[in-house]
């Protein structure tokens, strides 16, 4: 029996009815953003390897594992979700696929090895640094959002330096940060192939943006169809409705 610590829940991971997931308010929970970058991503059905940067509870692993065979590997800085991420994999009983790595991804590169992955997702802290006084008092918190650990040019770094020559690199992250993303991509060798703006309603602006890319690929850049989270009523749209809880 998998042991529960403080506020920790027990909760289903959505449309895989057979799969739970430990998490907790104050430490960490899922948002749609993974489940949505989950979704949106290539994956290597049968042969390979899968990196999942940020990986957090292991929320992406997880989702992952139920659409391809291969082996699944996290890498988390914070301690405590490294922690929950391996009772999570005791808990699905997935440890023969899937593993945790605790350490910074700056230095998984030089520890992991170079060029070894056909798969790289990250869904990387969206906001630069605050001023101490402006960041969330939870650490946890504060270090899931805000770019202490980790700049956007070194999540793009190290994605590109782990991901084979054809390999893909998925990640999710704000508009906003667009032409950022689109430059240090190029900057590291990885050719954007698929964009799709999730948008939280018709006539509103995107919220959130889904990109892969492939290393040393040829310039061919696919716009998606866009993605709405929610109908005129409020309600979950059909298709985010699907992505959530399934057919």
């Amino acid at each position: 029996m998998v042991q529960l610590k403080g506020d920790e829940r027990i909760d289903f991971l959505l449309a895989e009815e057979n799969m739970r997931i430990i998490q907790s308010d104050q430490v960490f929970a899922f948002s749609i953003d993974a489940v949505l970058l989950a979704r949106f991503t290539s994956v290597p059905r049968t042969r390979g390897r899968i990196l999942d940067l940020c990986t957090g509870n292991g929320v992406i692993p997880l989702f992952l594992s139920r659409r391809s065979k291969v082996d699944i590997t996290g890498v988390e800085i914070q301690e405590r979700l490294y922690d929950m991420a391996l009772r999570n994999i005791e808990l699905n009983n997935l440890h023969e696929r899937l593993h945790m790595v605790h350490g910074d991804l700056k230095d998984m590169p030089s520890q992991l090895g170079n060029g070894r992955f056909d798969l790289v997702t990250c869904n990387p802290p969206y906001f630069p640094t605050p001023a101490h006084d402006k960041r969330n008092l939870n650490e946890h918190l504060a270090i899931a959002r805000h770019e202490i650990h980790c700049s956007l040019e070194d999540v793009v770094r190290s994605c590109s330096r782990l991901t084979k020559s054809g390999g893909k690199v998925s990640m999710v992250h704000r508009p906003g940060r667009l032409a950022d993303i689109i430059t240090l991509f190029r900057k590291y060798q990885l050719e954007p192939k698929r964009l799709q703006f999730v948008h939280p309603k018709k006539g509103k602006e995107a919220n959130v943006l889904l990109i892969e890319a492939s290393r040393d690929g040829k310039p061919d850049l696919k716009i998606l169809p866009p993605l709405y989270t929610h109908n005129e009523n409020g309600e979950y749209s059909h298709e985010f409705r699907e992505i959530l809880y399934g057919k």
